[in-house]
């Protein structure tokens, strides 16, 4: 099989430089100071209490799980987001269009070594994630369906930096956005189903909920709730909240927005907010492609 020479070429760069070395380190060393103090903080409570918690370990791999993916979140969008505009502030980008290379082999070429490093980061975290397994409570399934959220927010973050990469000339404005886009899908649909839930709230007045006998709290978000579909923080929640908690994901959400009805969407929430993350991934990797293609990039207006 060929080989993508823009891959190639970055994977080659970037295996001998000194900042892949050097993000790896900083990366699992921060994982490791994680751990280090729980366990720290676990056998000076035994000191204290002759007694072993064993939740703790559970709770260290939850802890340690959360680090770990907001990193990813936001790492992820600075490795792609300087990606193409890079190329063009280098003055290079239009000598790739004239080669062979279809745009499609250049946006690929470019998120695949990116996201080759964050698989090797996601990799090689999991030895310390392992720490949980020697007291029991976390199964293979859990870790794996944790891999499979980590491959979902690592292509949709790296799908966003690489998109507005080629939308915007420079990298530092293609960053900002990038971040920017991602705080708001992340906070966004948060904050629009906690402003649906109060205005459902505040709609119903305090004389009915009194005659209903306290029906104020079976209001809810309605609707809004399926936007966090979109939101990699509230599948992340779902998924763990699964996995060392309440296994419906249904009471998790509704103890954030409100009593929602059980439905296929919320029995296979984590699954389908998967799928849907991906689907948004491939849309912004079709917009980057054609953000660069010679024929329709003269129609996206560049941003200095």
């Amino acid at each position: 099989m060929k080989l993508n020479p823009v891959y190639k070429r970055e994977t080659t760069v970037s295996s001998r430089s000194f900042r892949l070395a050097l993000i790896l380190a900083i990366f699992n060393t921060i994982l490791a100071l994680v751990i280090l103090l729980n366990m720290y903080s676990v056998v000076e409570r035994v000191k204290l209490t002759a007694e072993i918690q064993y939740s703790s370990f559970t709770n260290l791999y939850v802890f340690v799980a959360a680090v770990e993916f907001v990193m990813l979140m936001f790492i992820m969008p600075a490795l792609t987001a300087g990606s193409i505009s890079g190329e063009r502030e280098r003055q290079t980008l239009d000598l790739l269009l004239t080669t062979t290379l279809k745009p499609w082999d250049i946006i690929w070429g470019k998120f695949t070594s990116s996201f080759s490093t964050m698989f090797l980061m996601i990799m090689s975290s999991f030895p310390l994630l392992a720490v949980s397994f020697v007291y029991g409570g976390v199964m293979i399934y859990d870790v794996l369906l944790l891999l499979l959220c980590y491959l979902a927010v690592a292509l949709l973050c790296g799908s966003m930096g690489i998109c507005f990469s080629t939308l915007f000339k420079r990298s530092t404005i293609a960053t900002v956005v990038s971040y920017g886009v991602l705080v708001l899908i992340a906070a966004g649909t948060y904050a629009i189903n906690a402003f649906a839930l109060s205005m459902a709230r505040m709609n119903m007045s305090s004389t009915y909920a009194m005659t209903v006998g306290g029906m104020a709290d079976q209001t809810n978000s309605g609707a809004c709730l399926y936007l966090l579909l979109l939101n990699p923080v509230a599948t992340f929640y779902a998924m763990i909240n699964g996995q060392t908690g309440d296994n419906q994901v249904v009471r998790s959400l509704n103890s954030w927005f409100g009593p929602h009805p059980d439905n296929f969407i919320m029995e296979h929430w984590v699954v389908l907010s998967i799928f849907i993350q991906l689907a948004l991934a491939a849309m912004f990797m079709f917009i980057a492609v054609n953000a660069i293609s010679p024929a329709k990039g003269n129609k996206i207006r560049k941003i200095k």
